[in-house]
């Protein structure tokens, strides 16, 4: 008898309340390693304050939260990324005014020099760049700025940069609400790319 396949990433009776407005009450979820799956609701449902909960903006009045069977409460976004869960916003939350390579490794530049510490390595940051945006099919030239590219490429440098800190857990939040047919299929290409690869997606709408 084959064995079961243990859940990634598991929410159990979350409760999070506002003075005067209950957003979640007792809500599971269970989300499977290279599964992509559907978090659906009108507005005002909870859905982002569920994804809130999960990424460390707010912190849970009730419920557990686990991730690869240990139990997990990260307090920022920050804590949630290094956990590996990562998530694209509606509004994408990069910077226009730098490159797309930039905008992948923010923070995380690689550097050379004595001990590494004294001057961003642009050869290597750009060959990194290019190999994560091959990655997910998307050509494009990753030393231009993020703002010469439309909405759709610059939702696909976001999810870029999610895999460049090894995310095991991405969150799309309303990721084709801005988006033409054309880039809409564009999008649920890249993401079945993602999930052959094991990533494992919430795809909220």
């Amino acid at each position: 008898m084959a064995e079961a396949v243990a859940p990634l990433l598991v929410l159990q009776g979350i409760d999070k309340g506002f003075p005067g407005v209950q957003a979640l009450s007792g809500v599971s979820l269970r989300l499977y390693g290279g599964e992509i799956h559907a978090l659906m609701g009108q507005n005002g449902a909870g859905k982002s304050t569920l994804i809130k909960v999960l990424t460390g903006l707010y912190a849970p009045d009730a419920g557990r939260i686990s991730l690869a069977g240990q139990a997990i409460a990260p307090g920022s976004t920050g804590a949630a990324q290094d956990l590996g869960i990562s998530t694209v916003y509606q509004e994408v939350n990069l910077c226009p005014n730098l490159s797309v390579a930039e905008n992948i490794f923010a923070g995380r530049y690689p550097r050379c020099g004595i001990a590494q510490g004294f001057r961003i390595d642009w050869a290597t940051l750009h060959q990194c760049a290019r190999d994560l945006v091959a990655r997910i099919g998307l050509q494009i030239d990753v030393t231009r700025l993020l703002s010469d590219y439309p909405v759709a490429v610059q939702q696909l440098v976001a999810i870029a940069r999610a895999l460049s800190i090894e995310s095991r857990v991405l969150i799309l939040d309303e990721p084709t609400s801005s988006l033409d047919d054309d880039e809409v299929q564009k999008l649920f290409e890249v993401l079945r790319r993602l999930r052959s690869e094991g990533l494992s997606i919430v795809f909220v709408t």
